[in-house]
């Protein structure tokens, strides 16, 4: 299939709708070309019943890519987070991405009933553009919390448009600083990663939702979905992993197990998918706790014609249910491109699937325990079929 647009994994930027929900889902305004492209979720993410989640595997049991290299290690998301966030570059792509900045803008100013004369936190507000959002549509007032150097930024924004009466701008991790209110009514944030978790600002949510948020507040978005697919990518894998058997007439196989276990942040073309779609996971934001982050879900991707699978395809879906009509957006390769695009897992096997026959396994997710921004997963995956038979663990390490 075709090639995609490169993009290196280890970039610091940040960043569900159920199947019976998917016509009723509202996005950009109607004149937006965005529209179209973004009026439902994925159409391959049917939110099918969720199973069980497994226990998840102890650590001891799971060697992850990068074991025992220390200083490989050494500088992590963990140490660059909150510096990365400090320069524009991070925010202009953000801001660009006009399925997300756009349904946040929606999902405000169409349901202004929410925000009129409320109290709003906006954990992580980066250049402070949702609480721009939220002043604009009547909140009593709004608390933009943002870490990073940025903050000082926000604040400069805030007053250069005239809401320095309503916005206070707070320097500092959520977890540390202290607001000028007892309790805040609404609790907004665009915390998610790449592969949804990557970065854990999620804990910072319900951090505040736990210390911030009244009884019956609101938490926005409060719903987000992860979901698992398969692709055919012969050339793509050629080109970014068999690369390293020969290079230039040597050998450097030892940099092609590294490249194997880090996932890919990338764009995947649509044509590419082989098999149905899997929900892995549904996160509600209002309720979950801290470490249903880290699972165990199991999967069942069917073949939906003859063809080769070279790799695993994960991408998350976000809702907001508390809005009038239902509102969100979806990252999979059969929507409008985010700036998330989708996290490709390449396997070590090419595997011959023919129509009909399923690929089945499991996925492990779980925050790194030395850096816990980062993503340990692991996937043991089965494929009994006519022309192809195997069995195999495989792990990953998203930093």
């Amino acid at each position: 299939m075709g090639r995609r647009k490169s993009n290196n994994n280890n970039t610091q930027s940040s960043s569900s709708l159920n199947n019976t929900q998917q016509q009723h889902t509202r996005f950009a305004d109607a004149e937006d070309a965005a529209a179209a492209a973004t009026t439902a979720a994925d159409v391959s993410s049917p939110m099918a019943v969720a199973f069980e989640d497994e226990p998840m595997a102890e650590p001891s049991d799971v060697s992850f890519p990068g074991a025992g290299h220390d200083e490989a290690d050494d500088k992590t998301s963990a140490d660059y987070y909150f510096d990365s966030y400090s320069h524009f570059g991070i925010h202009e792509e953000m801001l660009k991405d006009v399925v997300r900045t756009k349904t946040y803008q929606n999902v405000i100013y169409q349901n202004r009933f929410l925000f009129k004369d409320k109290v709003v936190l906006d954990v992580g507000a980066g250049t402070g553009i949702l609480s721009l959002f939220c002043a604009k549509a009547g909140a009593a007032h709004v608390y933009a919390v943002e870490c990073s150097q940025m903050a000082n930024m926000a604040k400069e924004i805030v007053e250069s448009n005239g809401f320095s009466n309503v916005i206070t701008v707070l320097k500092g991790k959520i977890e540390e600083i202290e607001l000028p209110v007892a309790k805040v009514d609404i609790i907004i944030s665009e915390w998610m990663g790449y592969f949804l978790v990557f970065e854990n600002m999620l804990n910072s949510v319900l951090y505040a939702r736990d210390k911030w948020l009244v009884n019956d507040g609101i938490v926005l978005p409060d719903k987000a979905s992860l979901y698992l697919t398969a692709i055919e990518d012969a050339e793509y894998k050629e080109d970014k992993i068999e690369f390293w058997n020969n290079v230039y007439g040597f050998d450097m196989g030892c940099i092609k197990k590294q490249a194997m276990g880090e996932p890919l942040v990338d764009t995947v073309d649509q044509n590419q998918i082989v098999t149905n779609c899997q929900l892995l996971k549904t996160m509600d934001i209002s309720k979950m706790e801290p470490g249903d982050a880290s699972f165990t879900a199991p999967f069942k991707l069917v073949a939906e014609r003859d063809d080769y699978i070279h790799a695993l395809v994960a991408y998350f879906d976000v809702s907001f249910t508390k809005c009038h009509k239902l509102m969100g957006f979806s990252t999979g390769p059969r929507s409008r491109a985010t700036h998330w695009k989708q996290t490709v897992l390449y396997l070590e096997d090419v595997l011959t699937i023919c129509e009909g026959e399923a690929l089945t396994g499991s996925m492990t997710v779980a925050p790194n325990k030395k850096n816990p921004r980062d993503i340990d997963i692991m996937v043991k995956y089965t494929l009994n079929g006519r022309r192809c038979a195997l069995s195999k663990t495989q792990c990953y390490k998203m930093r």
